[in-house]
């Protein structure tokens, strides 16, 4: 993939960002330090560029049915401006991609990730029936601002949105543009996400940041907010060998679609639900200071490899290192003691409830 240019490239640049390449982009890893970063987003309200993500459109009289055969979702209850995290699966249950799908008006829109965005583009164009239209909206660019203060930061230029809960959305005028802005995130925190585009994402930009509130935040911050927050990565805790019920997302599957099927993998899926799967991803508080990283092995007591660790690090807001791994099934409960191995090193670990640190979506009937 050649590497392509995203609308705040020279903004991060100017903001002193350190770049990096991360699906075929140079990203922003950090501007003032992850560790900072993480914090100020945990306690104030930071501001992502993920501009990276695909934003879809999908529309036509078969939109509906088309995408019903594709995802677990019951779209025929998915209500106007809701929207709903989903996953596209291939016909053995495997997950090609999460996302989040809304209905808006006569169409859906979809975020998918930025990593795969091409391949779920080739896979919807091929399944979906003729007369749909997919619509890969390459003029939008996408912030999220994320923490307790994003709310104050976005209310005085968006008026509205702090009417919003989790997982509603509309259109908002900011900064002269007209918006998608939903109540979502991918941080644990309360927070939003701003479709807008990309020929104002520089100037919607600088007026959030001139909000007391809000700093820049980089990849390396949203990666460790996102593994407190339980969340998973696609392509790293989520892959085509995963399914849904490994991988502890049977919530994406709705309680319709889990008696009717008619979407790719419910058989294996109904299978699992029923009888459990072989394995699960767990969370993992790991002793000592070192963190274990991705692709540790999770070892038996004779040093047999019996799963992977997926993502970890070190987490600024427990000071201790934490870890998602696949353990079998008979390991996953909450208290139960595991090891891993990586360079030659024994690490110890127990499986804990996720997420690690508290969720702070701001919910229906929460007070503001």
């Amino acid at each position: 993939m050649s590497e392509q240019i995203l609308p705040l490239d020279a903004w991060h640049r100017r903001l002193g960002a350190r770049m990096v390449e991360f699906a075929g982009y140079q990203m922003p890893i950090q501007y003032d330090g992850i560790i900072a970063e993480h914090k100020w987003t945990r306690e104030s309200a930071g501001l992502f560029d993920v501009s990276h993500m695909g934003q879809l459109i999908i529309a036509g009289g078969e939109a509906e049915k088309g995408l019903a055969a594709l995802l677990p979702t019951d779209l025929s209850i998915l209500k106007e401006g809701r929207p709903k995290y989903s996953l596209l699966l291939t016909i053995e249950g495997g997950i090609i991609d999460d996302l989040m799908v809304t209905r808006r008006g006569d169409h859906f829109y979809l975020v998918v990730n930025g990593a795969t965005k091409e391949g779920d583009i080739d896979h919807l164009r091929a399944k979906l029936p003729q007369g749909v239209v997919l619509d890969h909206m390459k003029e939008q660019a996408l912030l999220a601002l994320q923490g307790p203060k994003a709310v104050d930061a976005l209310a005085c230029l968006a008026p509205g949105v702090a009417e919003l809960t989790f997982m509603t959305g509309g259109a908002f005028p900011l900064g002269g543009a007209t918006c998608w802005i939903s109540r979502s995130g991918y941080t644990g925190e309360d927070g939003f996400e701003i479709s807008l585009p990309a020929n104002a994402a520089e100037r919607i930009a600088d007026l959030i940041l001139e909000q007391p509130e809000v700093k820049p935040i980089g990849l390396g911050a949203r990666d460790s907010l996102r593994l407190e927050a339980g969340l998973p990565l696609y392509g790293h805790d989520l892959d085509l060998s995963t399914t849904p019920v490994e991988a502890d997302l049977a919530f994406a599957i709705s309680k319709q679609r889990r008696l009717s099927g008619g979407f790719p993998g419910w058989e294996r899926i109904a299978a699992e639900l029923a009888d459990g799967p072989i394995r699960k991803r767990v969370g993992l508080l790991v002793e000592g200071r070192q963190p274990v990283r991705e692709g540790a092995l999770v070892v038996d007591g004779e040093g047999n490899e019996v799963g992977k660790v997926t993502s970890g690090g070190f987490s600024p807001s427990l000071e201790a290192p934490i870890a998602m791994a696949y353990v079998p099934l008979a390991s996953a409960e909450p208290g139960s003691r595991i090891e891993m191995a990586q360079r030659g090193r024994i690490y110890r670990g127990v499986v804990a409830a996720m997420p690690f640190v508290p969720h702070r979506y701001h919910r229906k009937g929460a007070p503001q």
